[in-house]
């Protein structure tokens, strides 16, 4: 039960930071007023790309495909490690 417990939760984070993802996407694209084909032609991509990435579903997000977007919309992708409540640091 234990095993499936800590499954769950890794699923249940992942589905979190797909969520997070595609919202922010989505919302840095919008802020910028543009559409997903327009976001598109500056990341040189489709449509179809940019329409998946803002799909919450969607689990394929590579860190060079967020740092073109970034660059796109004159933005920076910031990945940190965050440590996870309740359990231990270490050093």
């Amino acid at each position: 039960m234990v095993s499936q417990d800590k499954k769950l939760r890794y699923l249940i984070a992942e589905e979190t930071i797909n969520v997070h993802v595609a919202r922010m996407i989505s919302d840095a694209r919008n802020k910028a007023g543009l559409t997903q084909k327009e976001l598109a032609k500056l990341v040189g991509t489709t449509q179809s790309v940019i329409a998946r990435l803002e799909d919450a579903d969607y689990e394929g997000h590579s860190l060079n495909m967020l740092n073109r977007i970034a660059t796109a919309l004159n933005k920076r992708v910031d990945v940190r490690f965050l440590a996870v409540k309740g359990t231990p640091q270490h050093a």
